[in-house]
This record gives C-alpha cells, sequence and structure tokens, in this order.
C-alpha cells in the first residue's frame, strides 16, 4: 500500500511584482509550474491513494486562475489515477475566518476528490482496506479531542492527516503564521496502536517527525521568509518535493522536483570601515560568487553596518543592472546599531532608529485575535527597509 503524500502547494501565492510574457505574476507562475510538475511526478509514481495535507490555496478567495490551476490538476491526476482516491484537507491559508463564508475547496469534490475543510471526518475506502482521519485546520481548535484520534481497527491500514505547527520543532523564523499547535504526543508517535502513517503539511521543509509522522514540505518558496527555509534546506542538502509513504514497511522515499527558480541567500557581509567604492568592490565579488547566472534568479545579500552616507555613496546604477537580471534582488543594506549615546531632548536616552520604534508600536498595538502579531511586525520593518532603499537608490 502506497500513498502520495503532497502539502503546501499555496497556488495563488504572489511576490516581487515582475510579471511573465503573459501578463502573469511570475512567482504566482512558478507556483502554479511546480503544482503540475508535481502531478506529473505523482502520476509517474502510481500510488494507491493521494494524500493533500493543507494549503493547496495560498488564501481563502484564490485568483480565478489558481482556482483553474487547481482544478485542472486534480481533475489530470483522476483521470490518470481512477482508482486512487484523494484527499485533501484545509490548511491555515485556506481556512475562512467564518464557516458561513464557506470555502472553495468545495469546488474541487465535484472533481471526486474527497474534501475536508470544516470538521474531521474519517474516509473511508473499503477497496484499499484504508481509513484516512482527516482534520482540517478549523478542526484543531476550540474543543480538540484528540483523544479520539485512534485507529480504526475496521481498516488494516490506517493514516493521520493534519495541518498543525508542533512546538518547538520548526528552526527560528522559518515557519508561517497562522498555525494551530498540536503536540507531538498528540500523534501516538511510538504508540503501538498509533496509526501507519501520519501525513502533516504546514512545514515548508521535509522532515521525518518520528518514525511514520513526516511534513512532506512545500512545492515550492511560498513562506514568509524564503530565506530562512532556504538556507535551513541547503544546510540539509534537501530540495523541494513530495513523499510517498509505503504502509507495509514504513519506508518513506522522498520525491525531488527540480527547481525552475534558482534561489541563494549569501553569508552576511560586514561594512565596518568600508568606503563607498570598496563596498560596491565587496558586492560585485560577491554577486560573482554565484554558483549560477543571476539572470532570473532570487537573491539576497545582507550587508551589515552600513550608514546612511555609506549606502548613499553607492553605484546604484550599477546596482539597477544586477536588479533588472535577476527576478528579485534584495540588497539588504542595515544601519550601524546605536551606540547608547545620550540624546538633548528629555534627558538622557538612546536613539532609536525609525524601525524599531515602529516595531515597538506595533508589537503593544491592540489586535483582533486572529491576527499574528509576529507577521505584522515584520511586514512594518519590511516596508520601511523599502521606502529607505527607494530613497537612497532616487526611486522615491
Amino acid at each position: 500500500m502506497r500513498i502520495a503524500h503532497l502539502a503546501d502547494v499555496h497556488l495563488g501565492f504572489r511576490q516581487f511584482q515582475r510579471l511573465d510574457a503573459t501578463g502573469v505574476n511570475q512567482r504566482e507562475a512558478d507556483v502554479a509550474g511546480a503544482f503540475r510538475r508535481a502531478i506529473d511526478a505523482v502520476i509517474e509514481q502510481r500510488p494507491d491513494a493521494v494524500l493533500i495535507a493543507g494549503d493547496l490555496f495560498h488564501s481563502v478567495r484564490p485568483t480565478n486562475r489558481a482556482i483553474i490551476e487547481a482544478f485542472v490538476g486534480l481533475r489530470r491526476l483522476r483521470e490518470a489515477l481512477p482508482a486512487a482516491p484523494v484527499a485533501l484537507i484545509a490548511g491555515n491559508h485556506d481556512t475562512p475566518r467564518s464557516i458561513e463564508a464557506g470555502s472553495i475547496l468545495k469546488l474541487m469534490s465535484a472533481l471526486g476528490v474527497d474534501v475536508v475543510d470544516e470538521t474531521t471526518r474519517r474516509l473511508h475506502y473499503p477497496g484499499l482496506d484504508l481509513s484516512v482521519l482527516a482534520v482540517p485546520h478549523a478542526a484543531l481548535f476550540g474543543e480538540r479531542r484528540s483523544d479520539e484520534w485512534r485507529r480504526d481497527p475496521r481498516a488494516r491500514f490506517n493514516v493521520l492527516m493534519l495541518h498543525p505547527e508542533i512546538p518547538g520543532l520548526f528552526p527560528e523564523g522559518v515557519t508561517d503564521y497562522g498555525g494551530a499547535r498540536v503536540d507531538l504526543a498528540e500523534l501516538g508517535g511510538g504508540d503501538a496502536g498509533a496509526f501507519d502513517y501520519v501525513a502533516l503539511g504546514h512545514y515548508h521543509i521535509v522532515h521525518e517527525v518520528a518514525p511514520r509522522i513526516w511534513y512532506s514540505g512545500s512545492l515550492e518558496y511560498t513562506s514568509p521568509n524564503i530565506w530562512g527555509e532556504w538556507r535551513e534546506e541547503h544546510r540539509r542538502g534537501l530540495t523541494k518535493g513530495f513523499l510517498v509513504a509505503d504502509l507495509d514497511t514504513g519506508e518513506v522515499t522522498r520525491v525531488n522536483l527540480e527547481p525552475r527558480r534558482t534561489v541563494w541567500d549569501f553569508e552576511w557581509l560586514d561594512a565596518a570601515g568600508m568606503t563607498a567604492a570598496e563596498l560596491d568592490a565587496a558586492i560585485r565579488s560577491r554577486l560573482a560568487e554565484l554558483p549560477f547566472p543571476i539572470e532570473g534568479a532570487v537573491v539576497r545579500l545582507v550587508v551589515r553596518d552600513v550608514p546612511r552616507a555609506l549606502a548613499q555613496g553607492l553605484d546604484h546604477d550599477a546596482l539597477r543592472v544586477y536588479r533588472a537580471a535577476a527576478l528579485h534582488l534584495h540588497l539588504d543594506l542595515r544601519r550601524p546599531e546605536p551606540d547608547g549615546r545620550a540624546v538633548g531632548v528629555g534627558g538622557p536616552g538612546v536613539r532609536q532608529p525609525l524601525p524599531d520604534l515602529v516595531a515597538q508600536y506595533l508589537s503593544r498595538r491592540p489586535l483582533d485575535a486572529d491576527l499574528d502579531r509576529e507577521r505584522l511586525v515584520a511586514l512594518g520593518r519590511g516596508y520601511l527597509d523599502e521606502v529607505e532603499r527607494a530613497l537612497l537608490e532616487g526611486e522615491a
């Protein structure tokens, strides 16, 4: 009994304000292309069942293009593997705040896909002697009955599928926002009566949590912190893809998807004591070290200790040439840390940079319960960084 386990497709994801030849956001097209390649690869693997563990879409109200991509891809899967059931749960990104709002995922039911988007359901596949306990994101809140997440004694094979954040597992800065926390102990890891396999979504990096308990990872870089995600994968020698699990043997195989968009995050550069010409040369040197052409790539270089005057003195015409070649070149120029000097008004103290003041304000501002404060603070800092960069380069 072999099952294909996918998650975190994020159709409709957009980023970087670049369009392809048809007028579609280039990153949205990249994500759609990754989904099409994943469908091709699943069909080639010919599993007995296919599980999609949440976040098929990037938002509750995806674009028409994203809906069509999902519908066409899943229809192609159902036609190529008519005997293989396909089960889909809602993740945090494609779960409405209100049940009354309804979920676009229900549209996929017309294809014969088993969609679970509101409450926990046990899906029975007698022909495979398989039972799938499907727990959507909405069911992870309120009075969660994880004590009922147990095997179905009527089926030989039992699988649990959900979209949680397991505390203490995600590396710092790599977690996505809006996750529902579930303790590992609730998944029955190591229990003799546990599931044959637990298919997890939400963490965008493939990861074996415990024997037979896996995050499949995402199909593309779609998290709020793609740089932390890339660094963790680069450190572990991983790439994007999905999993195929053999429920008889417990063997889990990684099916890699060749990336169509190259991503790179350089080691940070320290500009302390440099002149503008020296920093220009250092930046050029780093960019020359890219292991692939910069054309169409997504690249970040963080430079620390860059005073405003030094940033203004850089060769911004040359930098614009690099930016035009790349899909996205993020030159992250970071100001020196405040030295704690006294200020003249209001008594002694530390003059805080504007991003820090904004972060402090946002960290104290009252928010609706369903808004993620860390994400809000990160967005505030990011917008200020973009404005400062534009001012330095004369774009604003």
